[in-house]
């Protein structure tokens, strides 16, 4: 009777844990919505101005030319890594931080050794994971609890203090690590170059001739792009962040699902236990009281 008693305590976790992981799939669910329409609808207009951006930047010649565009030795680097701050979204999480811990050993090997690398972690498990295992990077810890606040001014906070920290030659390179959402069930880790503006190649016409979008700008060209090309980069930094925000509820209300699945099928598991151990249990029973009764027929 004891294994009874442990295999309806066992059932009685299950469900508990069952209900916990519906209800966090539920909210998951109810947040990825709002973060979904927040991201596809900011997309195409950060994906429409970083495209345009690269090609003003790479058409500049003059005194109209910007230094958010200079490529330069990188003696010193930055690698901003976007997370969430809390867990149970599957390895969401894990792939992110994996992929900028690759970029630190691979593309900034040298400038890692040198103590010329910062790591600016927005989310808390990012930060989390490179402070064990890579304890001697710069690390950048103003904006960790970013996403408690998403608003436009706040988040482009940090692009601000990122162009500055370029335009001083503080920094040489800026790299973003985040997951780009797809879908609730795909979540893609991508790694973007933020700074330096990465240029685009001129287009060949079928002519054979090279052709590359040009603009005309008023009123003037600098004055113009001396706003323009910082509020272009404060908006593709908003779509980072929307887009792991959408990618962690997806990733969660995925992990959440299949947790709640799992559970089912434990259950169903223990349930058969459960009767097959009262089935031996009643049998047993029924035998002892046959014997008895055999022993007092033949007393």
């Amino acid at each position: 009777m004891a294994n009874l008693k442990e295999v309806r305590d066992r059932i009685k976790s299950v469900n508990n844990t069952q209900q916990i992981t519906k209800a966090m799939k539920m909210v998951s669910a109810a947040k990825l919505r709002r973060a979904q329409d927040a991201i596809l609808q900011m997309r195409p207009y950060a994906d429409k101005l970083n495209g345009m951006l690269r090609n003003i930047l790479s058409n500049l010649e003059g005194d109209a030319a910007t230094s958010l565009g200079d490529v330069r030795e990188v003696k010193k680097a930055c690698v901003v890594v976007v997370t969430s701050n809390r867990g149970l979204c599957g390895a969401f999480n894990s792939n992110i931080s994996k992929a900028a811990a690759q970029l630190v050993r691979e593309r900034y090997a040298e400038q890692y050794e040198n103590g010329n690398l910062s790591l600016l972690p927005i989310g808390k498990k990012g930060e989390d994971y490179f402070r064990k295992r890579y304890p001697e990077l710069d690390f950048i810890n103003d904006y960790i609890e970013l996403f408690n606040d998403l608003s436009f001014d706040k988040v482009s906070e940090v692009p601000k203090m990122l162009i500055q920290a370029f335009e001083d030659q503080d920094f040489d390179e800026v790299m973003v690590v985040y997951g780009k959402f797809k879908n609730a069930a795909t979540q893609i880790t991508t790694t973007d170059q933020f700074l330096p503006v990465a240029k685009i190649e001129a287009e060949e016409t079928e002519e054979g001739k090279s052709f590359m979008a040009d603009y005309i700008f008023e009123p003037d060209k600098k004055q113009l792009l001396d706003y323009l090309v910082p509020t272009i980069l404060q908006t593709q930094f908003q779509k980072y962040v929307l887009d792991t925000h959408a990618s962690e509820h997806g990733a969660r209300m995925t992990a959440m699902d299949s947790a709640t699945e799992n559970a089912q099928e434990l259950l169903r598991d223990l349930r058969i236990s459960y009767n097959k151990a009262r089935q031996e249990a009643i049998t047993n029973e029924i035998l002892e009281i046959v014997s008895g009764a055999a022993a007092l027929e033949n007393g």
